[in-house]
């Protein structure tokens, strides 16, 4: 499909699941989900700009008048009703306007808030929930040329690990590491480097820690979790190494997280309710006497965003399906000594799984 194409199939099916859900509309306004369907990704502004999609009737994109050019142009441009309001107006009673008089509305989860409020006020006799149940379904299966994007941003991510191992980190500070990842995730093949986790020491107790100037030394395990985009789609892969000898308990740690990391991918399949990925990666760590230290969920769906549904975490029974894509990243955090953590991101096939990182998941030691 072109880009022009894919926009009507996807808006097509958003609209029908919004009748499916008993919805007389979906909104969306500036977010992943609105570059998903149209193609078109304006910034969020004070001035609303939304899609309305409607089960009965053509879509129709509400935009400020000054901007009424660029969402002509667009990828789905000439594929939705557009529907203009200048400054000074009330820009609520225009969208309100495009939807039914009564029942139950979507919105999308990015709107802002003095948005919903004012699509409230202007819309007192309808209900508001989030159209989540609709999209989320929708974007959680990607079509080839996402998983391609996918597979490249991949393929780019696992280039930069390469390289910043060769490079060293001893003596570096973690800013300096984190610096030069995100420079060799553009070189390699990324549109744009998005974060860059270096936690080295005991910093990398800390899941999300942000890099700081601690000088990587001799005997330092460093935990690098970092990614970007490709096409608008994301890599994130996470590393643990160490720098020469390794420090006591290391080595045991790191072969606990392997081990569940493994088990946690071979588990996928179409078929599988998603958690259960978190409970087979859970049980190993636990049964190594660390279940308390792992303190996050196994992993998280990815896409345009780089955490979106669905989540590997009890819970969430969404069942796999091939073109689901996610993070199985288990992990070990002991406070004040070191932390690990090894991520892949992975495709569900028809008849398996696919890793959509090929880099080495062994304990690299690194200069």
């Amino acid at each position: 499909m072109d880009v022009r194409e894919r926009s009507a199939d996807r808006m097509s099916r958003a609209a029908a699941g919004a009748a499916a859900e008993g919805l007389g509309a979906i909104v969306v306004g500036p977010s992943p989900d609105l570059a998903y369907l149209t193609a078109y990704d304006p910034p969020p502004f004070e001035r609303p700009t939304v899609l309305v999609l409607r089960p009965d009737r053509d879509p129709a994109l509400i935009v400020p008048q000054l901007e009424r050019a660029l969402a002509a142009v667009a990828g789905a441009g000439d594929l939705v009703e557009i529907a203009t309001y200048p400054d000074g107006s009330d820009p609520y009673d225009v969208i309100a306007g495009l939807l039914p008089t009564s029942g139950r509305i979507g919105i999308s989860d990015r709107a802002w808030a003095v948005h919903v409020l004012g699509l409230q006020s202007a819309a007192p006799a309808l209900s508001w929930t989030s159209a989540s149940p609709v999209l989320a379904p929708l974007r959680a299966r990607k079509d080839r040329d996402e998983l391609d994007a996918l597979r490249r941003a991949g393929s780019a991510a696992d280039a930069a690990f390469d390289a910043i191992c060769r490079m060293g980190l001893a003596g570096r500070t973690e800013r300096e590491v984190a610096d030069d990842l995100a420079r060799l995730l553009v070189e390699l093949g990324h549109d744009s480097a998005d974060f860059t986790i270096v936690a080295s020491g005991p910093n990398g107790a800390s899941p999300h820690h942000e890099p700081e100037h601690r000088r990587i030394a001799s005997g330092d395990p460093v935990v690098l979790d970092f990614g970007g985009s490709v096409e608008g789609y994301f890599s994130d892969t996470t590393r643990t190494v160490v720098v020469g000898d390794a420090p006591d308990g290391l080595e045991d740690v790191f072969a606990l997280v392997h081990e569940a990391q493994e088990a946690g991918v071979e588990t996928v399949r179409p078929g599988v309710p998603i958690q259960e990925v978190d409970r087979v990666a859970r049980a190993v760590i636990a049964g190594g006497g660390f279940g308390d230290r792992f303190i996050h969920r196994t992993g998280h769906g990815i896409g345009r965003e780089v955490h979106e549904p669905p989540y590997a975490v009890e819970g969430d029974q969404t069942v796999l399906d091939a073109g689901m894509t996610f993070s199985v990243e288990p992990g070990i955090y002991l406070e004040g000594r070191f932390g690990v953590r090894i991520e892949d991101i992975v495709a569900v096939t028809d008849d398996g799984v696919e890793r959509l990182n090929r880099s080495s998941r062994e304990l690299r030691v690194v200069g």
